[in-house]
């Protein structure tokens, strides 16, 4: 890996085409990590080795020995970190991690409540999104009669968005008493959240003949304009019976490209969920198993708590949750347990 870092950097240096310098660009960014704990482990040892030469000296006097002694248990200490660090960077990577993702928001059992629910979710993660500098740009949405929606699927791209979001995946439940309940009685509804990592064309090859295209007038937000243009484009792929809808822009050129990526992703999803299901051992060191109609959260209005069922995660911090700004302690969590998952099962193979 260190051979291949520096091969990596000489070349950098001596490339100016664009996809070129792009691609070795991320190469560089995927060992950087690994190189960076490599040489933070090889500098203590260095240093536990020149401590262990100063102890072992003869002509070094008492005072200096014992202090050399005490610095090497905090070298021997910082060692170990090294080496449980380096372990997680050595640890199997998901290849979409890097990406963006396309990420879907439906509303579940509970009616009106579920569709403001599913509204609430979706600003959570775009509030998220923000914050960490990514682009959110919305491809499709289905109102709900009172507000919310019944379907919101928008992209997001930025830098490991797949990595932060892949375990939202999955019903999220809510518990409060509706605005419209007057005995103040507390409901239960569900919204369904579906994050696809973004498929490239060489991940999913698409034949057209395969393919039927439609289009209609969109519906929604966006004036008259709207109602007198056929913009909105929908795409069936005929093998898999999978069809899917963008209407967000009124390019009908720019929805067809759009709808094609978020097919992509669907197909690309399925391929993955086919290869997960063939690779068991793996999925057993997964935090949830990505299936949709997994209960993975509730969020009680009422007690301000959220609580991740996976790994028994409550935060009495409902409100900076639903903003956005403390959903990334959760996210945290959950790909700390994946990673102490992905170390425990490492070292039962050891």
């Amino acid at each position: 890996m260190l051979e291949r870092f520096a091969a990596v950097e000489h070349a950098l240096g001596q490339t100016t085409e664009g996809d070129a310098l792009a691609r070795l660009g991320r190469e560089r960014a995927e060992l950087e990590p690994v190189v960076e704990a490599i040489n933070a482990l090889r500098a203590t040892e260095t240093e536990i080795a020149d401590l262990d030469g100063l102890i072992g000296d003869a002509g070094s006097d008492a005072e200096m020995r014992a202090l050399a002694e005490a610095e090497r248990e905090e070298a021997r200490a910082r060692r170990n970190a090294a080496v449980e660090a380096l372990q997680i960077e050595l640890l199997p990577k998901d290849a979409a991690d890097a990406r963006g993702v396309i990420l879907e928001v439906r509303a579940g059992t509970g009616g009106d409540e579920a569709a403001l629910f599913a509204g609430a979710l979706f600003r959570m993660y775009q509030r998220y999104a923000e914050a960490q500098g990514w682009r959110v740009e919305i491809l499709s949405v289905s109102e709900g009669a009172v507000g919310g929606f019944k379907e919101i699927i928008a992209q997001i791209d930025g830098a490991n968005v797949y990595a932060r979001l892949k375990f939202e995946s999955g019903v999220h439940r809510v518990q409060r008493v509706p605005a419209t309940e007057g005995s103040g009685r507390i409901h239960t509804s569900a919204a369904t959240v579906a994050v696809l990592p973004e498929a490239e064309e060489v991940d999913v090859e698409l034949d057209e003949s395969e393919l039927r295209f439609d289009v209609f007038r969109a519906s929604g937000a966006g004036g008259q304009h709207v109602n007198k243009t056929e913009s909105a484009v929908r795409i069936t792929h005929l093998p898999t019976g999978i069809a899917v809808a963008v209407q967000d822009e009124r390019s009908q050129h720019r929805n067809k490209a759009r709808a094609l990526g978020l097919l992509r992703a669907k197909l690309f999803d399925i391929e993955r969920e086919r290869l997960d299901g063939a690779r068991a051992d793996a999925r057993r060191g997964q935090v949830g198993s990505g299936d949709r109609s997994e209960r993975i959260r509730t969020y009680n209005f009422p007690q301000g708590r959220v609580t991740d069922h996976r790994i028994g995660l409550t935060l009495y911090k409902l409100d900076a949750v639903m903003e956005g700004a403390a959903l990334g302690e959760i996210v945290d969590a959950l790909s700390a347990e994946q990673r102490a998952r992905l170390l425990a099962a490492e070292d039962a193979a050891a």
